[in-house]
């Protein structure tokens, strides 16, 4: 059985991912190290990994960045923000990280190293040295591919990949100004990676990707621009699985969905972006307040239920619930378009209506119109009329149920899991 080395930024959405496929090598045989923040300890733990702590460098609290990051907030979302948090989040903690994976390597002799694309510290472990003479190195596509493509359009713009007879033209410009946009977060990198000892061959989004000795997308073919220039190493290895909730009560109205003859529409701001339940939940309650359906709404928190206040007769309130036994009955979904959570809904066939903003979800939102499987909102803060409006859409036209219908189909051909598993054995 292999030593394998899981690597994540201490973000919550990047290391329950690297979790759940610690986990599976564990139960597998594997011997697993997750290099992680502190505060994951327990988790790791819990999946029956070892956890070691990134150094203080690198490691800081996802829930508190503008404590670790105070100019961040004076940062509008968007081109500025991202680019500050390629050179500060992520780009400085990535000399520690290389750092504390060598220590790791001397008295840890892993074979593969598992990391979240943003675990910049493994890039540079991957060009530090041939391959023969260094782990095998996974990148773990948690969130959309970055790199540049003459075949469509660059992350950032939220839209799907242009048409006609000059598109590969109108991509080729669009990638032009991404690398002009962001050549100081580059030249920034560039330093970063020198102090490890090596060098960045290329522009950073591609390299997040091309790097790796391999790359596995944890999405389906059917969910992704159709791109004819990707690299040998990438390969699609469809969504994982989703973790096991963690133990909480259920509410007394547990039982009603499933009994529900109505439509049911669910509505979440998932478990992370959930401070500010007056972005989409609320509305979304208040839209769907006069609507022939029953409304589960899902605040991801302890206290949601509380901070929501009063709620329409037709509305059932929730803190935590397990997903994957509530999304069965689910007509459909509306949420502010994590990665993780779009995923979870099309495992089970529910379309989806998103509103979303920050990090990658206009990017995951455009996909799922583009896909066919829901309406994309094109805001992270839509009135309750665009809500409804999307929702009565979505449930009237059979065609968004159809497509999300057809995703489920090509998940069910693809299993990440023994994917990551097959790499992980042919590297002994």
């Amino acid at each position: 059985m292999a030593q394998v080395i899981a690597a994540a930024t201490p973000f919550h959405g990047h290391v329950q991912p690297v979790l759940t496929v610690a986990a599976d090598l564990v139960r597998r045989g594997h011997e697993v190290t997750v290099l992680t923040g502190g505060r994951f300890a327990d988790d790791v733990r819990a999946a029956g990994a070892r956890h070691v702590s990134l150094p203080p460098a690198a490691d800081f609290d996802d829930r508190k960045l503008d404590v670790y990051f105070p100019e961040r907030a004076a940062i509008p979302a968007g081109p500025a923000q991202l680019e500050y948090d390629m050179k500060y989040v992520f780009g400085d903690p990535t000399a520690a990280q290389h750092r504390a994976l060598r220590e790791l390597l001397a008295h840890f002799p892993a074979s593969v190293v598992i990391s979240d694309p943003l675990f910049f510290g493994a890039t540079a472990l991957t060009l530090s040295a041939a391959p023969g003479h260094r782990p095998v190195t996974i990148g773990l596509g948690i969130t959309l591919p970055t790199l540049l493509s003459d075949d469509a359009p660059p992350l950032g713009l939220a839209m799907p990949p242009v048409t006609g007879e000059y598109a590969k033209v109108q991509h080729r410009s669009m990638n032009m100004q991404v690398r002009q946009l962001f050549a100081d977060t580059q030249r920034h990198l560039e330093d970063i990676f020198g102090e490890c000892g090596t060098e960045l061959p290329d522009f950073f989004l591609d390299c997040m990707v091309t790097v790796p000795d391999h790359y596995l997308q944890l999405t389906v073919p059917g969910f992704e621009y159709p791109r004819d220039d990707l690299p040998a190493s990438f390969r699609f290895a469809g969504p994982l699985p989703a973790a096991p909730p963690k133990p909480h009560p259920l509410p007394d109205w547990w039982s009603e969905p499933a009994r529900e003859t109505r439509p049911v529409v669910v509505v979440t701001q998932g478990s992370f972006a959930n401070d500010d339940l007056t972005q989409l939940v609320r509305p979304a309650v208040d839209a769907l307040a006069d609507e022939d359906v029953l409304v589960v709404a899902v605040t991801g928190r302890a206290d949601g239920p509380a901070q929501l206040g009063a709620v329409p007769a037709n509305v059932r309130v929730g803190g935590y619930v397990p997903f994957d036994a509530l999304l069965p009955y689910a007509s459909v979904l509306v949420t502010n378009g994590g990665y993780g959570g779009v995923h979870t809904a099309l495992r089970h066939g529910v379309p989806l209506v998103v509103g979303g903003a920050g990090e990658d979800k206009p990017e995951v939102a455009t996909r799922v119109e583009w896909s066919g499987a829901g309406v994309d909102l094109r805001t992270g803060t839509p009135s309750p009329e665009e809500i409804l409006t999307a929702v009565r859409t979505v449930l009237a036209e059979p065609g968004h149920r159809e497509h999300a219908a057809g995703l489920r189909a090509q998940f069910d051909r693809y299993d990440a899991l023994g994917t990551v598993a097959e790499v992980v054995a042919a590297a002994e």
